[in-house]
């Protein structure tokens, strides 16, 4: 599949923090036509949503302000096929913000971060445009790149799609959700669980890709 390369169409603005039910409006640009970045077959745009809100106390520090983890993110999103992409930040958010930079994303503050992964994954979709997908990932995943990502999407994708990578036959993330899915997922995200419990109660396609990454997190410092 052809890769999406990073334009200028989207910049990062100000963080915007987001409740319960509250929808993002800032940092929105005029999103591409079919056939460009993020577009895929079948007319289909994937959003790409980032989750780096965490205070990473195993790590010692906020995993968004390790190493370059939260550019290299973005990057992977973007140039796997994704496009817009929104990074959801929480603890230090502001020197996350920092270390953006000139990457091409917009950014979402969960203000209920400390509950766990379940608050910025609902804190994410909420504040995506009515697109047709989300393709999530952590940023705790420094060696999943753009190939996985673009291995995700080489399938055709819809509003129905339920499709996560695999390592070795071991289920991880990216995970990619059509829209469908988008309001059950929220409802069932808690604590940090994220979306485990709506996967694991449904089918899902699972795509293996232990020959690109190893799809570990890491918690702690080398």
């Amino acid at each position: 599949m052809t890769r999406a390369r990073a334009d200028s169409r989207w910049s990062l603005t100000s963080p915007l923090c987001v409740g319960d039910g509250e929808r993002a409006s800032r940092g929105r640009g005029r999103s591409a036509g079919p056939g460009g970045p993020g577009w895929h077959s079948g007319g289909v745009q994937v959003h790409g949503l980032l989750l780096a809100a965490g205070a990473g106390r195993r790590m010692g520090r906020p995993k968004a302000l390790v190493d370059d983890w939260l550019s290299r993110g973005v990057r992977a999103l973007r140039v796997g096929g994704c496009d817009p992409v929104t990074v959801v930040l929480g603890a230090a958010s502001d020197e996350a913000v920092a270390r953006l930079g000139d990457d091409l994303a917009m950014v979402v503050v969960a203000t209920d971060w400390a509950e766990g992964m379940g608050a910025s994954l609902r804190a994410g979709l909420a504040a995506l445009s009515p697109l047709d997908a989300v393709l999530v990932t952590l940023v705790d995943l420094p060696d999943v790149g753009a190939d996985v990502i673009a291995r995700l999407l080489a399938a055709p994708v819809g509003a129905t799609t339920l499709r996560r990578a695999a390592y070795d036959g071991i289920p991880g993330h990216p995970v990619l959700l059509g829209r469908d899915h988008w309001a059950g997922v929220a409802e069932s995200a808690t604590g940090d669980r994220g979306a485990r419990d709506y996967l694991a109660a449904r089918e899902v396609e699972v795509v293996e890709c232990g020959d690109l990454a190893t799809g570990r997190d890491v918690d702690r410092p080398s």
